[in-house]
């Protein structure tokens, strides 16, 4: 009996709405599975042999400060509450045709809902009816699979993943979170039927990636996804990662793991999913930019620049967001290698102040995802690679502490400029905004009026403008 687990009040009011309404009703799901893992969750899922909606809204009066919503095209309620969310449907029956991701929905018994269900951990369900209220109901054995750490089906996986393909992220998704081995037989389905994935729109694929992503140990949920190839039906580009070529004896190292290896030490130092995002990206033009030269061996110059410049279409394909997250990962990726090139002997300070410039603000960020890309198995060049970042860092800080670039504005605008000389916007005027803003980061200047207002007034004259009196 788990009462003692039902400690919400929420539990008592729903029983008692439900004999109200003649009614029988359970919490299931994830909710029920967090309790055997000692998982805090805050989400609820009830199931009713009757109207979800119904119930719902009896119980909705009797919890003050509460939010309803119905979603009556999907015969579902939800009720929030402080920070908990309650979720209430009706249990049904599904039937699918093989074309469509669209069930047939018709009200069903509470072993016809368990039995839709997409593993055996997630159909234990807890009664709230009054004969057996708070007794544990496992009908496909969830429990040991729990304890076992194991991800199955309830019914034959490749009809279960047939009919709702998106249950194949789903079950990488889980693996990944939860640190579970997926059955054979479920696993050998998720390659069988890999290709229906197709039918399922890319916003919920995409929704199912970034939660493994911003999981402890995204590597975990990648792999299933490459091993099983549903990763090949929407990222070929990171499957083109994979594998190492060698010519003349002289090989490269597999892009698919090492990036995998960076994205795994990011989230160790970031839970930022777009920093993830640009771990995942940082390498991802190196097949296309792949050279091989007998003297040097493979090379993947220009690898940053073209790089950035697929994060939008990949991006827009994925479905994910175009705007300011889209921009910091172009930036990140851009940028990736440049920290690395400041470890040499000797970094002029113009060097480090055109990071700071170009970085802005993701400078931290950036830093993350360099320290994040060394992946050497030697113990010894790993230390001395993060001595050296850790050293670039302690020049940044000293010439931003001086210069202050950061978030820099120019100590001159252009309608200032514009009013030194009398004239409009013009290619003069942007000639000497950037000059300016070069001769700054080149330490000709410093960052102050007074020497801009000098170094403006100098350019001017030699581009044949005369200052307005």
């Amino acid at each position: 009996m788990l009462q003692k687990e039902l400690t919400h009040p929420i539990f008592k009011i729903v029983s008692e709405e439900s004999q109200k309404l003649g009614f029988e009703t359970f919490v299931v799901g994830g909710y029920v599975r967090d309790i055997y893992l000692n998982r805090a969750s805050k989400d609820v899922d009830f199931v009713t042999v009757g109207s979800g909606i119904a119930l719902a809204s009896a119980v909705k009066k009797r919890l003050e400060g509460s939010y309803l919503s119905v979603f009556k095209n999907f015969g579902t309620a939800q009720i929030k509450t402080d920070d908990w969310e309650f979720e209430f449907v009706g249990a049904r029956k599904e039937s699918y045709d093989r074309d469509s991701r669209k069930p047939k929905v018709e009200d069903g018994t509470f072993e016809d809902d368990i039995y839709r269900r997409d593993f055996t951990i997630n159909t234990l369900a807890i009664s709230l009816n009054k004969r057996n209220y708070g007794e544990l109901i496992d009908t496909f054995d969830g429990l040991t699979d729990l304890k076992n750490g194991l991800l199955k089906t309830p019914l034959d996986p490749k009809v279960t993943f047939s009919d709702d393909p998106l249950r194949m992220m789903r079950a990488a998704r889980f693996a990944t979170q939860l640190d579970f081995k997926i059955e054979e037989q479920t696993f050998e389905a998720l390659k069988t039927e890999a290709s229906r994935l197709n039918i399922i729109s890319q916003e919920r694929i995409t929704d199912e990636l970034n939660k493994i992503i911003l999981s402890a140990k995204p590597s975990i949920g990648f792999n299933i996804l490459f091993d099983t190839k549903l990763l090949h039906q929407f990222f070929m580009e990171f499957v083109a990662l994979q594998g190492v070529e060698i010519r003349e004896g002289k090989s490269h190292k597999d892009n698919f793991y090492h990036t995998l290896q960076v994205l795994d030490q990011a989230c160790q130092k970031t839970n930022d999913l777009w920093v993830r995002w640009a771990a995942i990206l940082h390498d991802i033009a190196k097949p296309p930019t792949k050279r091989f030269v007998p003297s040097d061996g493979w090379t993947f110059h220009g690898h940053e620049d073209k790089g950035s410049r697929m994060v939008k279409p990949i991006f827009k394909r994925l479905k994910l967001p175009l705007g300011e997250s889209m921009r910091k990962v172009v930036n990140l990726v851009k940028l990736h290698l440049r920290p690395i090139a400041l470890t040499k002997e000797y970094i002029t300070d113009s060097a480090v102040r055109r990071l700071i410039f170009d970085a802005d603000q993701d400078l931290e960020d950036l830093m993350i995802l360099c320290k994040s890309d060394i992946t050497t198995k030697n113990k010894k060049k790993e230390e001395r690679f993060q001595a050296n970042l850790l050293n670039v860092e302690a020049n940044i800080a000293a010439v931003e502490e001086r210069d202050r670039i950061r978030n820099w504005q120019p100590p001159i605008g252009g309608e200032e400029i514009m009013k030194m000389f009398g004239i409009g916007p013009s290619k003069e005027i942007g000639t000497i905004k950037t000059a300016m803003k070069d001769a700054i980061l080149d330490g000709d200047i410093t960052n102050d009026y007074t020497e801009a207002y000098k170094f403006v007034l100098q350019l001017g004259k030699e581009l044949g403008l005369q200052r307005n009196e």
